[in-house]
């Protein structure tokens, strides 16, 4: 009991909660986008397969520009970089809206959802670059909590904010939420550049210089290199098994009520269980279950996990245990899995710290999402219904929790 204490108290410091706070910006500015995004394939549903294979696509031909982007820069003017080019972005779509026609707005629409894609998992991934970059220690393991509680906190208010602006749609489109998601980056970016300046001062750190390299480097080195290989592998394995779960869950929903209200009400729900259980297990519990277990045995869980959720949809599809799957799964990634994969990519050398681990994040968690919705889609087309599908997928279960023995052997992680 009072090492854990002791732990707990060692997680709140000056730079875990710069860091914190870093995170609630950065979620905040996604999670206003998202409910807009959402709705966006929603009236492109017919559409969905082709527009997660382009948003794959486009994935693999940023990543090459951004890896030419980290060669070039340090780590201050890479975060200036990345995000000044998302904020302009935004611009561009706000004035897009305000100036197209119907169908282009159509066309806008379409391409606001990839982006968007796009948009999610790079703020995310050059927030953690900047963080597997300044925490490096094995002391530093006690403030991913703080860390993931931030990003959680950030979540719900930018979910919270577009519950605000929901109405205003219909008359002005993207410009509330576009505004909101700028503001909320730029807050990002100051913080962020706040802490890189912090930390390096504390350690009595230089400038980061030019990290050198070729634009190629996060792709060579995922598909070369066995260490950066098997994290892509776990990655890919873990989106594709969750897209599985979720289509899944979507099926059984649809079948429990065809009230679209209802099912709002339900998603609602369980967002605010997931908000509920999480948050403080973020704050009190995850530093202390990263140290009991370690890093090889929760990536090793994840599969467990899977294969006990796949089990339980083939054995009772019922709403109960989608809430129970969701709820559950989503605890375990933002809670523990997430914050320990981070760790890993803290091991790796400099190079792929800035651009395989970004690569990975990026194009290997699209494919996965878009390997899951057609391996759902395949098993529809052959007649197997929605309960045993997951039930088929149980191997790539023992896959992940191979592989997340693999990482940590590969890595030599204690």
């Amino acid at each position: 009991m009072k090492n854990f204490i002791t732990r707990l108290l060692l997680s709140f410091t000056k730079e875990s909660s710069l860091a914190g706070l870093f995170f609630f910006f950065v979620l905040s500015s996604w999670y206003v986008l998202r409910p807009v995004r959402n709705e966006m394939a929603v009236s492109n549903v017919d559409n969905l397969p082709l527009l997660l294979a382009v948003g794959a696509l486009a994935m693999l031909l940023v990543n090459p520009i951004y890896s030419w982007a980290a060669s070039k820069t340090n780590l201050k003017k890479l975060l200036i970089a990345c995000y000044s080019f998302f904020i302009f972005n935004l611009l561009v779509f706000l004035f897009s809206w305000r100036v197209l026609d119907l169908e282009g707005v159509i066309w806008l629409g379409r391409a606001f959802y990839i982006w968007c894609n796009i948009y999610s998992f790079f703020v995310v991934s050059i927030f953690w670059v900047v963080i597997i970059n300044v925490f490096r220690s094995s002391r530093t393991r006690n403030f991913y909590g703080v860390i993931m509680a931030g990003g959680s906190v950030g979540a719900f208010f930018g979910s919270e904010i577009t519950k605000r602006f929901a109405g205003s749609f219909a008359d002005y489109g993207l410009e509330f939420f576009s505004i909101s998601a700028i503001i909320l980056l730029i807050l990002a970016l100051f913080v962020g550049l706040f802490l890189i300046k912090y930390t390096n001062s504390k350690n009595n750190k230089e400038p980061n210089q030019a990290l050198g390299g070729k634009s190629f480097d996060g792709i060579k080195n995922a598909l070369t290199k066995k260490d950066i290989r098997s994290i892509a592998i776990y990655v890919w394995l873990f989106t594709g098994l969750m897209t599985i779960h979720w289509m899944t869950a979507i099926s059984i929903i649809d079948a429990w009520s065809s009230d679209p209200v209802e099912r709002i009400v339900l998603f609602g729900q369980m967002e605010q269980m997931v908000t509920v259980l999480t948050l403080p297990t973020q704050l009190l519990l995850t530093s202390f279950i990263i140290n009991l277990l370690g890093v090889k045995r929760i990536l090793f869980l994840y599969g467990l996990a899977f294969l006990m959720i796949y089990c339980l949809y083939s054995i009772s599809p019922t709403i109960s245990i989608v809430i129970f799957a969701t709820v559950f799964l989503r605890l375990f990634e933002y809670a523990i899995n997430k914050p320990t994969r981070e760790i890993v990519f803290s091991h790796l050398k400099e190079n792929d710290r800035y651009k395989s681990s970004v690569f990975v994040d990026t194009f290997f968690t699209r494919l996965g999402d878009l390997s899951g919705s057609l391996y759902i889609t395949f098993g529809q087309i052959i007649g197997v219904g929605f309960a045993f599908i997951p039930l088929l997928a149980i191997p790539f279960t023992g896959a992940i929790s191979y592989f997340g023995i693999k990482i940590v052997k590969e890595n030599n992680i204690h």
